[in-house]
């Protein structure tokens, strides 16, 4: 059987991580300042604001299958699984709210504009929230793994809402096609590094999770 060292897989992770920011980042900042008088060269926070957001809906939706996975299972290792990337789409999420709250303050004059992305993404960061909080109050871990596993998939279904806000209601929200062809290769490559940096995340989260579970035993 061949034994899978996740410790350096997680260090490759990192450094294609780095050097994939860098270069993504290097591009992104040479890049021609907007034609429009009031973004200028504030638009590139999106090279930070998008990565996060998409990000973000992966690690939440493999929450949900490693929620599913424990259930149909009820081994341990999946809910461990299922708390590491929701931690990280937390934290994704905040990063990308707050991003596009700068974004907004430049594009349409005010942080907050309640337009239907932004409102749903808020919902999103309060449901995750609160599972994040969930998994605190509980200390019986059996309880709180079906517990959180159950709350994960209902708290899923806000990310098809905030991915529709936009299909659905006005928004003032751009599309990618309204980005434009020319930003596609830094988006890109640093997209997949910001998912590079979770995967690592999530490996030497769940491992730690594990020791502390067997010091515990």
């Amino acid at each position: 059987m061949i034994k899978i060292d996740w410790h350096k897989i997680a260090i490759l992770l990192m450094t294609i991580t780095i050097v994939l920011f860098g270069l993504g980042l290097y591009i992104a900042m040479t890049l021609p300042s907007s034609p429009d008088p009031t973004l200028r060269d504030n638009y590139r926070i999106i090279f930070f604001h998008v990565p996060c957001a998409i990000t973000s809906f992966i690690a939440f939706t493999i929450t949900l299958i490693s929620a599913i996975m424990f259930l149909r299972s009820q081994k341990l290792e999946w809910d461990l699984v299922s708390y590491s990337s929701a931690k990280a789409g937390f934290f994704l999420i905040t990063a990308a709210l707050i991003s596009g709250s700068i974004w907004a303050k430049v594009a349409w004059g005010s942080y907050w504009n309640w337009d239907p992305r932004q409102t749903t993404v808020l919902i999103l960061w309060f449901t995750y929230a609160a599972y994040l909080a969930l998994r605190s109050s509980i200390d019986e871990e059996d309880i709180r793994a079906k517990a959180c596993s159950v709350f994960a998939i209902f708290a899923y279904l806000t990310i098809p809402l905030t991915y529709l806000s936009t299909r659905i209601l006005f928004s003032l929200h751009p599309t990618t096609i309204q980005l434009g062809i020319e930003i596609g290769l830094p988006l890109f490559m640093i997209s997949i590094s910001i998912l590079f940096l979770y995967i690592a995340f999530v490996l030497i989260d769940v491992k730690i999770a594990k020791i502390n579970l067997k010091l515990e035993s």
